[in-house]
């Protein structure tokens, strides 16, 4: 298994494993649209797109995003999203090695604390969370949709 930030090359990669990510998801934007949102994450330090791979194959991922902050010193946060992986590669430590290397990022640039949610109720879900180093008790987490 190797772990490195997701290629500019490999988007359609990304894009077909998260289809194992929310089967009822809305579809992602088309051609130029997706280009440039691609484009702006790839060409900015504060957001990267972490991949496990293997035998070349993108088979897990996470996003992780740094946030700017007046608070705690002016030291950033992180914020983890989009962990994923895909369904024929579950159970092999892949979600956890692509966590590690997002929370050894947010380490490295002097994050505060990294944040991660997660939609899932079950409890193997928030047990698997927990062994890569969450704490599902430290703050409650509200949502707000349009």
């Amino acid at each position: 298994m190797e772990i490195r930030p997701v290629a500019r090359s490999e988007l359609a990669q990304l894009l077909a494993l998260y289809a194992h990510l929310h089967a009822d998801d809305e579809p992602p934007p088309d051609g130029d649209a997706l280009d440039k949102i691609w484009d702006e994450l790839q060409g900015s330090q504060r957001y990267r797109y972490l991949g496990a791979y293997v035998g070349g194959q993108l088979v897990s991922s996470c996003t992780i995003t740094l946030i700017p902050n007046l608070t705690r010193g002016g030291r950033p946060y992180g914020l983890i999203e989009n962990v994923v992986t895909h369904a024929d590669h579950r159970g092999h430590g892949h979600a956890k090695a692509v966590l590690h290397d997002a929370l050894s990022f947010a380490w490295a640039q002097d994050c505060y604390k990294v944040m991660l949610m997660t939609g899932r109720k079950d409890e193997a879900t928030l047990q698997f969370y927990e062994s890569a180093g969450f704490d599902r008790h430290g703050k409650q987490a509200f949502i707000a949709r349009p």
